[in-house]
């Protein structure tokens, strides 16, 4: 059961309905800066460390539930065991995912052995972060990418920006090319940019996440039933 509940995005296909959801901010909270990042193209998944220690990874589930899949988050090598400070306990939230050339490599594999190959990089790294023996996702060069803080003891964070840093501190591999924005003009244009890098990445993106930046307007912005009120 997860503690906090990792909702899902509101969905915006054109840049009026991202200046919508500026107005509705803005119309709530007063001005606030902006964080953009990419959205990796995979499987959402926390990690749960008690005194800096990796003790659960979990699926998102239906945002509520999720299945435990520890055994085999073990096996990415990106993923932290233990962490560069001790805290008492924290839960972050990030994307698993395959690389193109690990898919490269697996849909050869999968080839050559006369099995159905996977469609694309998404469903090859949820199948394999769902399988039962971990030797066989250890083989499959799965990474993992961290973009959330979803609960923390011993440490105080003020702001999105603040807490990816902090983040990175620890030793997690962090969601690249975040940054922040006083201009929602600004961050419009970033959207633009990642859109842009799309196909020279080696990875899979889906699109661009614009986050308020200060955690303290996004609690008085709060959520509907389904998606956070501060993120688009």
């Amino acid at each position: 059961v997860h503690k906090v509940r990792m909702e899902s995005l509101l969905d915006a296909f054109s840049e009026e309905e991202l200046y919508s959801f500026n107005s509705r901010v803005e119309q709530a909270a007063g001005r606030v800066d902006y964080v953009v990042e990419p959205k990796i193209d995979g499987l959402s998944v926390s990690l749960e460390y008690v005194d800096g220690k990796l003790v659960r990874g979990s699926t998102r589930g239906d945002g509520d539930i999720g299945e435990d899949v520890t055994h085999n988050i073990l096996t990415i090598a990106s993923v932290p065991k233990t962490l560069n400070e001790a805290l008492p306990f924290i839960e972050v939230r990030g994307e698993v995912y395959m690389p193109h050339s690990s898919f490269t490599e697996l849909v050869l594999r999968q080839d050559e052995a006369g099995e159905k190959p996977f469609k694309n990089p998404r469903n090859a790294a949820a199948g394999s972060l769902r399988q039962k023996d971990s030797s066989v996702t250890a083989a499959r060069g799965l990474d993992m990418f961290i973009f959330n803080i979803q609960q923390i003891e011993g440490k105080a964070q003020v702001s999105h920006e603040e807490s990816l840093d902090f983040l990175g501190y620890l030793g997690f591999k962090t969601v690249p090319y975040y940054k922040r924005f006083c201009s929602f003009d600004d961050a419009v244009e970033q959207v633009r940019k990642i859109g842009e890098m799309r196909g020279t990445l080696p990875f899979d993106i889906d699109g661009a996440v614009i986050k308020v930046d200060s955690f303290a307007k996004r609690e008085l912005l709060g959520s509907t039933a389904k998606f956070p009120r501060w993120a688009i």
